[in-house]
């Protein structure tokens, strides 16, 4: 009964806050995070009253096989952008600007960091600030997507935004096993091969691996089936199904052989979109379905956020840092990279503040941080602040952003006014 009760209660707080807010013009998923903070522990969750919040960290942290579950669809989604008629025009320059911009905002984060590290050693040591950089290199997907969903943004940016963002998965996953492994030989002195090199592409190779044969298998099987709702039904279990096989962990020696969630659901939707002639509409049917889990994902990642984290004037100072170089490295690589391969203006102009969001995968290489001790939970404390920050106002740019690419239409005046019109015929209608 609680955890009915919890869900129905971050989904009924989400959708009156884009109530709320709408005036305001603001993104529906800044909105739901905007909710969550509100019912969360550290707001109407301290009240300690069932049913009007969450009271603890421990009531969101056991909503979390939603967030897994929401996630995958957002991957599988997210797949979907990898069809290969597609790739034939941005394939190129999305992995040339995927690897670019996230190994530029990693610089930008390790030398800004190092600089502070020099300056003040007490309060940061090498091995957070090399860690910080590596994380700086994931950006979320979860938020873009639905920035995308929601307004229905087309066109050139969108196009290569988001085969980069799903890019970034596999880039920062890399990324971070090679600065965390050089990390942790700064603390203890000792060279580990395997968490520096093997893990990582082990990893990444069994994820794409997983995903690709579960993709081929729900293409065969959906052939079984010749109604559009058993087939839609079929696409859903499959991602489920994928999505709890991508959290079982095997130990093989000194190598541990995981999966990435996020890889391996991008794998199956985009195996699924490539082989199946009609995914495009199980897809699209399967988004339908998947809009009240988004909503309750996004609360129950703004009542996660720690709000307590600003009363530690060290992690305000370092996460500010770590915020600004971000940025710049983010933007700065994604300029010179569509630049490089020869990206329409607005394209380049307005590719990097769409990549600013940061959230599911950033914390769970903080899990991994957690391996440095005390030094492992200033890290994790660090990106909480961030993601604080990115998840607010990274939705906000990024609609922003859309629009000035010219992604974002406008409403047309005509459609507009079709809609006052049913509206007030709606109303009329309620009078006695």
């Amino acid at each position: 009964m609680a955890t009915l009760l919890s869900i129905s209660v971050a989904l009924l707080a989400g959708l009156l806050m884009t109530r709320l807010i709408r005036p305001l013009k603001l993104p529906d998923v800044t909105a739901y995070l905007v909710a969550g903070v509100l019912i969360g522990p550290y707001c109407l969750g301290a009240l300690r009253i069932d049913g009007l919040g969450f009271t603890s960290m421990e009531a969101v942290e056991s909503l979390s096989l939603v967030s897994e579950i929401a996630l995958g669809f957002i991957a599988f989604a997210i797949g979907n952008e990898f069809r290969l008629d597609s790739l034939k025009h941005t394939g190129r320059q999305a992995f040339v600007v995927g690897v670019v911009q996230a190994l530029t905002a990693t610089l930008f984060v390790d030398l800004a960091l190092l600089l502070l590290h020099f300056a003040l050693p007490d309060k940061l040591s090498a091995a957070q600030a090399i860690t910080l950089g590596a994380i700086a290199a994931a950006t979320a997907p979860a938020a873009t997507l639905m920035v995308v969903r929601q307004y229905k943004a087309k066109g050139p940016l969108t196009n290569l935004l988001l085969p980069v963002v799903a890019l970034d998965d596999a880039v920062g996953l890399v990324v971070f096993a090679v600065s965390f492994g050089i990390a942790r030989t700064l603390n203890s002195g000792a060279v580990e091969l395997a968490s520096i090199l093997v893990n990582p592409l082990l990893e990444i190779a069994a994820s794409l691996t997983l995903g690709a044969f579960m993709g081929f298998l729900l293409t065969k099987l959906e052939t079984l089936f010749h109604s559009n709702t058993n087939r839609r039904n079929m696409t859903i279990a499959f991602v489920f199904l994928t999505a709890s096989l991508s959290m079982l962990e095997f130990r093989i020696g000194p190598v541990t052989l995981g999966f990435s969630s996020l890889l391996v659901c991008m794998m199956l939707g985009t195996v699924f979109c490539n082989l199946c002639p009609l995914s495009q509409d199980l897809m699209a049917a399967a988004d339908n379905w998947t809009s009240p889990l988004f909503a309750v994902f996004f609360v129950i990642s703004g009542a996660e956020l720690e709000l307590n984290v600003f009363a530690d004037l060290a992690i305000v100072l370092v996460g500010g840092v770590y915020i600004l170089f971000r940025s710049l490295g983010k933007y700065a690589g994604a300029l010179a990279s569509t630049r490089w391969t020869h990206c329409p203006p607005a394209v380049c102009k307005y590719l990097g503040i769409t990549l600013l969001p940061q959230a599911g995968v950033a914390l769970g290489m903080c899990i991994t941080a957690q391996q440095l001790g005390p030094e492992g939970a200033m890290i994790r404390n660090i990106i909480l602040f961030s993601v604080l920050i990115y998840e607010l106002f990274g939705p906000m740019l990024t609609k922003q952003a859309l629009t000035r690419a010219g992604d974002i239409q406008p409403m047309a005046e005509a459609v507009r006014n079709r809609r006052q019109t049913k509206l007030e015929h709606a109303s009329a209608q309620r009078r006695p």
